[in-house]
């Protein structure tokens, strides 16, 4: 299963490190990613496989809004279809 994991917040050294090894360190796979620079804010968007996680979905993206809430940052996940369809005209 792939999932959608969104990262927004004012800009700050090492986000790209903390969520890159909070993933890892839950078997959950970078496919893709993508970061910009908007003025003061970091946006970042990431497609992650599931598939080797040890972790369900629910449970991650819980543990994703805390870590993030940690480091000050906003972090969503979202599965691959519900994102898509959100996101679909």
């Amino acid at each position: 299963m792939r999932a959608v994991v969104t990262v927004v917040g004012k800009d700050k050294t090492g986000i790209i490190s903390k969520v890159s090894t909070f993933l890892a360190e839950r078997n959950v796979n970078i496919l893709d990613i993508s970061q910009t620079i908007m003025d003061e804010y970091f946006a970042m968007i990431m497609l992650v496989d599931l598939g080797r996680a040890d972790i369900e979905l629910a449970a991650l993206a819980e543990q994703c809004r805390e870590m993030g809430a940690g480091i000050g940052m906003s972090v969503h996940v979202q599965h691959e279809d519900i994102f898509n369809a959100m996101h679909s005209i």
